[in-house]
């Protein structure tokens, strides 16, 4: 074992951080959720084309799911790197969230 990390039960090595973990957990949270956003401003810009009332637009969908492929890649290496790797993939699924949300919702 190396330094600042410890056995869990099973025998599998954990994240030798103690706040990384609940940080993974935090931005895979939030990775869903922009996923579930895509999807929502996708499905909401086809039935507006198919009814006929004004919906998101291309744009908006293209940074829509853009954005949820980039925090759904970096939640992946998160998930499968410990430490200062995985801290850094989770603050990445965190810029990604608010440059969303600034570009998107807040303007």
């Amino acid at each position: 074992m190396g330094v600042g990390e410890m056995v869990a039960c099973g025998g599998s090595v954990r994240d030798g951080v103690s706040g990384v973990r609940a940080l993974r957990g935090c931005s895979g949270v939030v990775t869903a959720g922009m996923v579930v956003l895509a999807l929502v401003v996708a499905g909401s810009a086809v039935l507006g084309n198919v009814w006929g009332y004004p919906g998101p637009g291309g744009r908006a969908v293209g940074w829509h799911i853009g954005l949820a492929v980039v925090a759904a890649v970096a939640q992946i290496f998160a998930d499968r790197r410990r430490g200062l790797a995985a801290f850094s993939g989770s603050v990445v699924v965190f810029v990604a969230a608010g440059y969303l949300l600034v570009t998107q919702w807040w303007n």
